[in-house]
C-alpha cells in the first residue's frame, strides 16, 4: 500500500516534512510512504489556464502522484491561522473538475507541526474543511505537534512516545480507511 507524503511547507529544514518522515517507519506492515517534493513548481491557480489549455507539468505530476496512491498523509504548518497559500493553490488545482478529482474518495489524514504551542491546530481543521469539500475521505483525526523545534530526536523520529503513538494510531487508521473497500462517499 502506498501512501503519498505531502507536506505543505515549501522550507528546506521544515518540521512538517521532519514530521512525515518520522511516519514512515510507523506506518503498519505493508504500508510504505512516499514523500511529495513537487509542491514548490505548482503554478498559481488560473480557471482560464485550467479551461484552455493542457494542465500544467507540475499539476498533472502532482495528480498523478495523488491517484497511484491509496491514501494521502498531508502535513501542514499553520501560516495567519491557516493553511499555507502554496498548499492550499495546490489544493485548488486538485479540485477541478471536482467530480473527476484525484482526491475525490481518496482517504487522507491531515497532521500538523509547528514552533508555537498549538500545533498548526487552526490549519488542520482548515485543511480538513477544504479535502472534505473536495471530497476526500478524510480521517476524523489530529495530531498537532506544538514546539516542533524541540519534537523530535536527533535521528528524527518523535521525541515523545504519546505523539508517537498518536501518529501510529492515526497512520492505522488512514491505512485501514484505504483498504476498507468502503463504498464511494456520496456527492
Amino acid at each position: 500500500m502506498r501512501v503519498l507524503g505531502l507536506s505543505g511547507s515549501l522550507r528546506a529544514d521544515s518540521h512538517n516534512t521532519r514530521l512525515l518522515r518520522a511516519a514512515a517507519p510507523l506506518l503498519p506492515p505493508g504500508a510504505q510512504l512516499v514523500l511529495y517534493e513537487g509542491l514548490r513548481e505548482i503554478p498559481p491557480f488560473d480557471d482560464d489556464v485550467r479551461r484552455g489549455q493542457p494542465r500544467p507539468g507540475a499539476v498533472r505530476a502532482l495528480e498523478d502522484a495523488v491517484r497511484g496512491a491509496d491514501a494521502v498523509l498531508v502535513a501542514t504548518p499553520e501560516y495567519n491561522h491557516s493553511i499555507p497559500g502554496q498548499l492550499k493553490n495546490a489544493m485548488d488545482w486538485l479540485s477541478r473538475p471536482l467530480q473527476t478529482s484525484a482526491l475525490r474518495h481518496k482517504p487522507v489524514a491531515v497532521v500538523g507541526a509547528s514552533a508555537g504551542l498549538f500545533g498548526a491546530v487552526w490549519a488542520q481543521a482548515e485543511l480538513r474543511k477544504v479535502l472534505a469539500t473536495i471530497g476526500a475521505h478524510v480521517v476524523d483525526a489530529e495530531l498537532p505537534v506544538p514546539q516542533a523545534h524541540e519534537a523530535f530526536t536527533p535521528e528524527g523520529a518523535l521525541a515523545e512516545a504519546e505523539l508517537s503513538e498518536m501518529l501510529s494510531a492515526l497512520l492505522a487508521d488512514l491505512v485501514a480507511a484505504a483498504g476498507a473497500g468502503r463504498e464511494p462517499m456520496a456527492a
